[in-house]
């Protein structure tokens, strides 16, 4: 009897657990999803907050909060991006450590106590409200009554409000686009805009930063007007059937076929663009540095460039200069790509500095001039109004003003002129071959580094390397002039734009003229053999010749005359040693990176034919009364 007993109750006991693992396994409503889930973080390094700000016109812009666990007391950094605050934020693993959310230099920002803050822009990722590529201020181009300056002004009056970890004191900083944001905060600011610190910022598209340089479309750009523009959250990846963008801008003839065939006719932007080849109203009314200068600088403000910036090499040093005459204007130029004063910096391609130059500048500069102006407390710091890096030397130097060197200067630029024989002499031309020529084929165009030319963005890719390529694959074409100079028994140092001069003729009615300087190093160069006889570009750009008397005004060139060209060449502070040699190399296109010149004066080139591209005939004269010559901003140390 005491085992039926034992076995009744065992069979109790088993349907009792048989219906309490039915109830467990039911599925809950809703599914295994909570509608909110609050993760634990007590552990973590800093406490981070996500917030909708509200703008003056009721539009909410999605921000990220990151504060230093335990801070009182901290000044706030704020980066406004199109590129996703969240992203921004997280920047690796989303650890417990400040470095697992920031890429290095907000890591450092946060180790020394700021509060950093990321921003949507309008428009771009979580942020309500309509995304405009670097929307205009209010007024003729833009006739709503919000810009980056009042997104900015009321981003600041919330959060001085609203984040008691705060000092009350908040710093803009921003690379690229952000760099462009954090110009636009300078514009009617906070009051309680302390200091400001734009990285290659965007400011002027037309003149020499992302879409154009003096007229000649930056057509490699187009990829990220693609991904940026049609989609809020930058999901559509441009693509393409080839791996090689030389091949599929050849292919489609002109950028705007390529856009065509890439369905961007359907992105406003891009009809903008396509729409203004020019440099009219719509793209004066956006230039930055004018902006800056119609008022005074009254927020202390680093303005930083990179000596080889890819994307952005114009904009930096043109808003200092309208604004250098403030105390509150200081400029750093550092031997680097777009952006990399943010990370490790201690080389670039071939070129080894021999350390960290961005932590160098983060920690001697950057850092020092936010804490005197952000902390409270902290002490007085004289920054000084230049810090720029002498490449060739490898050296940091302060300066009193920059460029160093410049027409109107004390000290004037100095003509290296183009000369017979492939040469080049610090003397005038008094007798000699009036000119050297080329024949220019936009079936074979000159190339802006080896190929394959990978688009900038893909996986892979170099784009940020390639303006120190070495530029012998060019040397060895015979649609390039290429002038040398004698071998250096003396260092030849210069600190400013170098400024071409050239006379040239062109047997078409339009032409683009690509004027480099280069270093050459030794043939036998033994600390780094390698380096033997590298072409190391120090400085080059191209102007659109249509543009050659008025930006706003394209002409035809007239066929076979010797026409007077000037183009103002990239900030550079360099210095060619001793067994180095200077030289000039001057060319008529520089694709894929640009788009082709068809050399058939055309009303707009985005849209030119087939029919209408055409060899040309290019001259460039060195003869007495028509010296061809590159003005330098050489400097006596």
């Amino acid at each position: 009897m005491r085992g039926i007993y034992w076995f009744a109750a065992m069979s109790a006991v088993a349907l009792v657990s048989s219906a309490a693992a039915a109830q467990d396994m039911s599925f809950p409503k809703g599914g295994d999803i909570p509608t909110k889930f609050s993760p634990v973080r007590d552990s973590f390094a800093y406490v981070k907050r996500e917030v909708e700000i509200p703008m003056r016109d009721r539009v909410t812009l999605h921000t990220v909060i990151l504060v230093p666990r335990g801070a009182t007391r901290a000044p706030m950094m704020l980066d406004r991006t199109p590129y996703s605050a969240d992203k921004l934020m997280t920047d690796k693993s989303g650890g417990p450590q400040i470095e697992d959310a920031l890429f290095p230099s907000y890591a450092e920002l946060a180790h020394g106590g700021y509060i950093m803050v990321a921003q949507d822009v309008r428009g771009k990722y979580k942020s309500k409200g309509d995304y405009v590529m670097n929307r205009p201020l209010v007024g003729p181009l833009n006739a709503t009554k919000v810009d980056h300056s009042t997104d900015a002004y009321d981003t600041i009056e919330w959060l001085v409000k609203h984040v008691p970890e705060s000092n009350g004191r908040v710093g803009t900083i921003g690379t690229s686009y952000d760099g462009f944001t954090t110009l636009m905060s300078l514009v009617n600011p906070h009051p309680a805009l302390k200091a400001a610190v734009p990285i290659n910022p965007m400011v002027d598209v037309w003149k020499g930063d992302d879409w154009f340089h003096n007229g000649a479309f930056r057509q490699e750009m187009m990829s990220y007007v693609y991904s940026q523009t049609a989609k809020t959250d930058s999901s559509e990846e441009w693509y393409s059937n080839r791996y090689d963008d030389y091949a599929t801008f050849m292919h489609y003839g002109s950028a705007g076929a390529l856009a065509t065939a890439m369905g961007m006719d359907q992105l406003p932007f891009w009809r903008r663009v396509s729409q203004h080849p020019a440099y009219d109203v719509f793209w004066q009314g956006q230039a930055v540095d004018v902006i800056l200068a119609r008022a005074p600088l009254t927020v202390p403000t680093l303005f930083v460039d990179a000596q080889w910036d890819q994307e952005d090499i114009y904009g930096a040093p043109a808003a200092y200069a309208a604004v250098k005459s403030s105390p509150n204007a200081h400029f750093v130029m550092g031997p680097w790509y777009h952006g990399e004063a943010n990370s490790e910096a201690s080389s670039l391609g071939v070129l080894d500095y021999g350390n960290d130059t961005g932590k160098a500048f983060r920690s001697t500069v950057m850092i020092p001039f936010l804490d005197a102006h952000l902390k409270d407390g902290a002490p007085a710091v004289v920054t000084p109004a230049v810090t720029v890096y002498e490449t060739g030397t490898n050296s940091w130097h302060n300066y009193a003003e920059w460029p160093r060197a410049c027409d109107g200067c004390a000290t004037p630029l100095k003509p290296l002129y183009l000369a017979g024989n492939a040469s080049l002499s610090f003397s005038q031309p008094v007798a000699g071959t009036a000119y050297d020529e080329y024949v220019s084929d936009p079936a074979k165009p000159v190339t802006y580094r080896n190929r394959p030319n990978a688009e900038p963005y893909a996986k892979g890719s170099t784009w940020s390397k390639w303006l120190v390529d070495d530029q012998r694959f060019a040397s060895a074409r015979p649609d390039v002039l290429t002038y040398t100079s004698d071998v250096l028994t003396a260092p030849v140092h210069i600190a400013g734009q170098p400024v071409a001069h050239l006379v040239a003729s062109t047997s078409g009615s339009d032409s683009d003229w690509v004027v480099k300087l280069i270093d050459v190093y030794p043939d036998q160069y033994p600390q780094k053999p390698e380096m033997g006889g590298y072409e190391l570009a120090v400085s080059m750009d191209v102007l659109r010749g249509r543009y050659r008397d008025d930006p706003a005004r394209p002409t035809p060139i007239p066929a076979g005359q010797p026409i007077a060209y000037k183009l103002v060449l990239p900030n550079a502070n360099h210095v060619f040693l001793p067994g180095h040699r200077i030289m000039i190399q001057v060319q008529s296109s520089w694709f894929p990176l640009y788009d082709r010149n068809p050399q058939t004066y055309v009303p707009n080139i985005f849209f030119a034919k087939p029919a209408d591209y055409v060899k040309a005939t290019q001259r460039v004269f060195h003869a007495a009364g028509q010296a061809s010559y590159v003005a330098l901003p050489i400097v006596g140390d």
